[in-house]
């Protein structure tokens, strides 16, 4: 263990003796080192440079103690093709068998045969040129995340040349950086690149995992990511390339996040593949009753068991091998809950692999994002993690749809909204009742949509997911989405319609964009992209998934007003808190928050929750250390009856020049100046943002 990480009071999980496991290279060769703590053998194989069937030398393994087991061959050079097996005891829970070929758990590359379990590891050569390249390093405040698909992205961007549609090298490409500068985006936010596989049940339907929640191993890249040319090179090559993607996109400034699938694997549940670690040692790194039968959190049919020092320090390692050799800049960990897991099974913040993920050096300047749920018991966590984690705020997406969507469409039936607008403020500034005062409005990662779930067009034009492709009678995907069809269900001629979706999906974006916290777009959503009414789309690679970039006019206006509200973001940090204001006290890095109502007077404690007033005007003013004092008044109307809304009477404000408006098809290519005591007409449901100024700022 090196002498910067820390030594006292350490858990298992960081014991020397789980030290470079997988191969390392050194003069005459490698060494090879495996855990395993139940086997009783541990062979190396190494296969013919030119075909993967033919095994050129098996060698075995010897136990050198804590479940390690270690050879040195030098057979073991940058290009070789190797896999291991292990025989052990028979009893239950144990699925030892001599004669299967193992992924070795921490493959930087993989190769593939003809079959769905015929993988080959590979060693590979992991120098790599950064340059004077850097991570970027940008404030979590300043942190705007965009979440996409390797492939999708730019399968079919014109602009990106067709040998590289669909890969690392593609998203790299100055047409796809041009795009994330000009929306203005820090972060782009990639569904799983960790080498997966689809399930056999999908490829029985003539389906395939797209998304890359399945993972085969946590080391090495997705190899059907990479350009062909690549592919045909080997495992260096796609490793280059990936590598090539990072150092691309930090030169333009814009940080690379991975999701992470720690949870479990595609190895499914028992009678499933035997790729890797069940193979190893099933009872050391899944989830099981004293029977074996597996204890399934997550509904992939296995759970990581992270209670066992060696599959906490897997995940350790391989988030160490990310952030260092690969430059990545942040995780965010796919059902994050079962990762902290215990010996029973029970969630706790406290969990050593949780803490360990915060506290080691090689982590410390990373971003660590959780989804803080699975689907066992105990399973939902928001909130609950420790000071260092930002959360997927899910309480922020249920609450922003209400507001704007399933409130709305309950109001057209009923003749009333059926709740106030007190809910939808806390979330707009920045869930204080979801997280602690330590952690601060930055623990949100605020989002509207996701990967998973309606797309932002299909949220407000669809009542029910439509999901028949998917094989499964539509029984996959949720079933509460909080959406709004707005009066026909999917497509529709109806320009009224049309405008009120148009509407619908600038409200949502404004909140998304002008909320304390840290906001998460998903790619498409600025150009409305659509996918027929499917919730699920998981097992579609194909035009349904993939980004079109033949933009109707009204899809570039769409564009525009997110570039618009991410600019005036970064611009006022007074949209951007580190920290909750205190009422009496000066907290630095805070933003005060002032409430008014339609008639510009301060919010009664009554107005809050009456579901008859859905109007409210914000203002936020900012309290940092290093810039100048900045205002900004946003109003808000929840209600398609129209209102006349009187600008407050506040001190030093003069004036409120209009910078944006959600009422608007396209931005607004010139402000307006408003005196205190204006009025202002909305004529349904929008947004309204304002920078407050004054002739003589105090101070």
């Amino acid at each position: 263990m090196s002498p910067d990480r820390p030594t006292a009071a350490v858990p298992g999980l960081l014991s020397p003796a789980l030290d470079d496991l997988g191969v390392t290279l050194h003069d005459g060769g490698g060494t090879l080192r495996v855990w395993s703590g139940r086997a009783e053998s541990v062979e190396l194989v190494v296969f013919d440079d030119a075909d993967l069937d033919w095994s050129v030398a098996d060698v075995p393994l010897t136990s050198v103690g804590g479940g390690v087991w270690s050879v040195t061959s030098e057979l073991l050079r940058p290009g070789a093709r190797y896999a291991v097996r292990a025989d052990g005891p028979r009893g239950s829970g144990d699925t030892f068998n001599r004669g299967t070929l193992l992924i070795e758990p921490y493959s930087r590359g993989l190769a593939t045969g003809d079959g769905y379990e015929d993988w080959r590891s590979v060693v590979v050569d992991r120098g790599f040129d950064w340059g004077e390249v850097r991570k970027p390093g940008t404030p979590m405040d300043r942190t705007v995340i965009y979440e996409g698909h390797v492939k999708g992205l730019t399968k079919r961007h014109p602009a990106v040349p067709p040998a590289l549609h669909g890969t690392y090298a593609g998203l790299a490409h100055p047409a796809m950086i041009e795009h994330l500068l000009e929306l203005g985006v820090t972060a782009v936010q990639l569904l799983p690149i960790h080498a997966f596989a689809t399930e056999p049940r999908l490829l029985q339907h003539g389906l395939a995992n797209y998304w890359g929640y399945n993972s085969l191993n946590f080391f090495s890249p997705h190899a059907a990511y990479a350009t062909e040319e690549n592919r045909r090179r080997g495992a260096d090559a796609v490793l280059r390339e990936v590598k090539g993607m990072v150092k691309l996109l930090h030169q333009a400034g814009i940080e690379v996040i991975l999701d992470v699938v720690y949870n479990h694997t595609s190895e499914e549940g028992i009678g499933g593949p035997r790729t890797s670690l069940r193979g190893l040692d099933n009872r050391g790194y899944y989830r099981q009753q004293d029977d074996g039968t597996y204890i399934d959190v997550t509904g992939c049919g296995n759970a990581v068991d992270t209670s066992t020092d060696a599959a906490a320090r897997l995940v350790v390692d391989s988030l160490r091998y990310w952030a260092e050799d690969v430059q990545i800049d942040g995780f965010r960990f796919d059902l994050a809950a079962t990762l902290g897991r215990d010996a029973g099974h029970v969630f706790t913040p406290e969990h050593p692999l949780l803490q360990t993920i915060l506290s080691d050096p090689a982590l410390s300047g990373v971003k660590k994002i959780a989804e803080p749920w699975d689907v066992g018991m105990g399973g939902w966590q928001t909130g609950n993690f420790r000071p260092g984690w930002h959360e997927w705020n899910d309480r922020y997406r249920d609450r922003v749809r209400n507001f704007w969507l399933s409130d709305i469409d309950y109001a057209r039936r009923a003749g009333v909204t059926p709740v106030g607008v007190g809910g939808f403020a806390t979330r707009l500034a920045g869930s204080a009742n979801t997280f602690t005062a330590e952690r601060g409005p930055l623990a949100s990662v605020n989002f509207v949509t996701a990967h998973d779930g309606f797309t932002l067009h299909d949220l407000v034009s669809y009542d029910v997911k439509h999901n028949i492709a998917n094989g499964e009678q539509n029984r996959d995907g949720a079933d509460t989405n909080r959406s709004f069809n707005h009066g026909a269900e999917g497509h529709t001629t109806n320009e009224g319609i049309l405008a009120a979706r148009r509407k619908a999906m600038r409200n949502l974006l404004g909140t998304l964009l002008l909320s304390a916290g840290v906001p998460m777009l998903t790619a498409g959503d600025e150009v409305g992209r659509s996918q027929r009414g499917n919730n699920n789309a998981y097992c579609h690679d194909s035009p349904l998934t993939w980004l079109s970039w033949d933009h109707a006019e009204w899809q570039s206006d769409l564009k525009a007003h997110v570039a618009r509200l991410i600019r005036l973001r970064d611009e006022n940090p007074a949209l951007r808190p580190v920290r909750y204001a205190r009422r009496g006290e000066h907290v630095p890095s805070a933003s005060i928050m002032e409430w008014y109502d339609e008639t510009g007077r301060t919010m009664s404690d009554e107005r809050w929750n009456d579901s008859t007033k859905r109007t409210l005007q914000y203002v936020a003013s900012s309290t940092p250390e290093n810039e100048e004092r900045n205002r900004i008044l946003l109003i808000v109307h929840g209600s398609e009856h129209a209102v006349s809304v009187t600008l407050p009477e506040i001190e030093a404000a003069d004036r409120f020049v209009r910078v944006w408006s959600s009422l608007d098809e396209r931005p607004l290519t010139e402000v307006t100046e408003h005196a205190p005591g204006d009025r202002i007409d909305l004529p349904s449901t929008g947004m309204e943002l304002f920078r407050v100024e004054s002739v003589n700022p105090p101070g």
